[in-house]
């Protein structure tokens, strides 16, 4: 007697399905392959002759590669034994963390991604939500710089957008590899920042053994000549001032450099503004005792109800771009004048030592931060109303206290970014934004802070506070 065994009808199309791809990959993965490979090569080829950008051997090393000599490094091994022995774990378990580590830090730099797919995306969403300008460069300076030499911009941190636009902005010059925080460790994010060569850094990580992965990395990268972003402020500002630096990453660059080295260490100093920060809002709350939780239904319906207004704003033909954001290049600060002009060599000193050099550096990093950070229109006006809140000003009295600000940090040597080259409507600029979002209120021709945003308001008067106030008497904090 013969038996019949039947096949549920899921269970067959899942099969065949499965077939089908196994087919596909096993005709067209190759092809596939060979077309990016293709691309890569041809965009590799294209910013070498076209932009001029020679991209550095380590930032094209297989990712592979680079994590098998993390995983071999002598030090890290030491490391890695050091913490087998303190904790008890066998050896194998060590390894396996420390695979983790590195797998969690190096990125997977894919040209194509990031002359292609990334900077399109930079461009296009920039644009769509400001009026984006280059302001000030130090071209003269930037230009002297030795090509052998590695390049790090430091940058204060205002916003998320401060990735794109600098990424944006910079993109015909250089390809930079980021420090990002843990914030971004999110599929499929993740995997589009890793492609744009950026490595993901935990802040305030208390085990040695993950630092140790970390510190190897960013000196390997630094050796190897990769441009690199950093924000020595180590997050974004919760009150709009600059903080005070962190000091790990700048550390973990200095800490092995030889001013008899090949390559000089650059640090060129970026200064970013806005005339409004998308988080504004949501930074204020981390000043409060006790923010309010938040869950991924009240933010996925807070996101919703400002996109659905923005669509209608679009409709309606009243929907205005977030004022300007602008970036200013200040002037380069080599390592090598550094510490031959003071006679420092960071290779040679104690822990303690070294955590003061580095400190100074850090310092004299963040005041050329914050002297090349732009000045532009609502900070100016914010800090005119937020000086005096009970005040009601004519337009006239506002423009006149405004200009007197604004000549006021043109002397102490900031850049004022002035559109279309006239103070009047760079003025008007600024107060019609403040206006339309309530911060400020205009009753019959008087202007005069909105108390209950008076919060706001100072966040953006803070922007530049640090060109007008006297320096706040507080060390450096502890590294990353």
């Amino acid at each position: 007697m013969n038996a019949t065994v039947s096949i549920p009808l899921w269970l067959f199309v899942l099969l065949l399905a499965l077939a089908a791809v196994a087919c596909l990959q096993w005709f067209l993965l190759p092809g596939v392959r060979w077309y990016f490979r293709r691309k890569v090569r041809r965009v590799l080829d294209e910013i070498q002759l076209r932009l001029k950008i020679e991209l550095p051997q380590f930032k094209l090393t297989r990712r592979r590669a680079l994590i098998d000599r993390l995983m071999s490094d002598p030090r890290v091994m030491a490391a890695a034994q050091q913490h087998g022995i303190e904790t008890g774990k066998s050896s194998a378990a060590v390894k396996k963390q420390v695979l983790g580590y590195a797998r969690e830090i190096v990125p997977a730099f894919n040209a194509y991604v990031y002359f292609r797919v990334g900077y399109w995306l930079a461009k296009t969403f920039a644009r769509l939500v400001y009026r984006v300008r280059l302001g000030y460069t130090d071209d003269a300076a930037i230009a002297a710089i030795n090509p052998k030499s590695t390049v790090v911009f430091v940058m204060n941190h205002r916003s998320n957008m401060d990735y794109i636009l600098v990424s944006f902005l910079a993109a015909e010059r250089v390809a930079l590899s980021y420090a990002v925080g843990e914030w971004a460790r999110i599929w499929p994010l993740q995997g589009l920042i890793r492609a744009m060569g950026a490595y993901f850094v935990r802040r305030n990580s208390g085990d040695p053994l993950y630092r140790m992965v970390l510190q190897r990395y960013v000196q390997m990268a630094t050796e190897g000549g990769v441009p690199q972003a950093m924000y020595p402020e180590g997050g974004l500002s919760v009150d709009g001032r600059l903080r005070e630096p962190k000091l790990g990453l700048l550390d973990y660059m200095l800490k092995g450099f030889s001013p008899d080295a090949e390559r000089d260490l650059v640090f060129i100093p970026v200064g970013i503004n806005y005339d409004r920060v998308i988080e504004d809002r949501s930074l204020l709350r981390k000043l409060d005792e006790t923010p309010p939780s938040g869950s991924l239904w009240r933010t996925l319906r807070i996101t919703g109800a400002y996109l659905g207004r923005q669509f209608v704003f679009t409709l309606l033909g009243r929907r205005y771009r977030y004022g300007y954001a602008c970036v200013n290049f200040g002037r380069p600060l080599s390592m090598r004048g550094w510490v031959r002009e003071r006679g420092v060599d960071f290779r040679g000193l104690t822990d303690a030592q070294r955590r003061d050099a580095v400190g100074a550096v850090g310092q004299a990093l963040m005041a050329t931060i914050g002297q090349t950070i732009p000045v532009l229109p609502v900070p100016l006006v914010a800090r005119v109303l937020a000086a005096d809140p009970q005040r009601a000003w004519s337009e006239l009295e506002l423009k006149a206290a405004v200009l007197a600000l604004m000549e006021r940090a043109e002397n102490q040597g900031a850049h004022v970014y002035v559109p279309r080259s006239d103070r009047d409507y760079a003025i008007s600029v600024g107060l019609r934004m403040l206006t339309l979002r309530h911060l400020a209120l205009d009753d019959e021709g008087l202007i005069r802070a909105n108390p209950a945003e008076l919060r706001v308001l100072s966040y953006y008067a803070n922007s530049i506070a640090h060109l007008f106030d006297a320096p706040r008497e507080t060390g450096p904090e502890g590294p990353v």
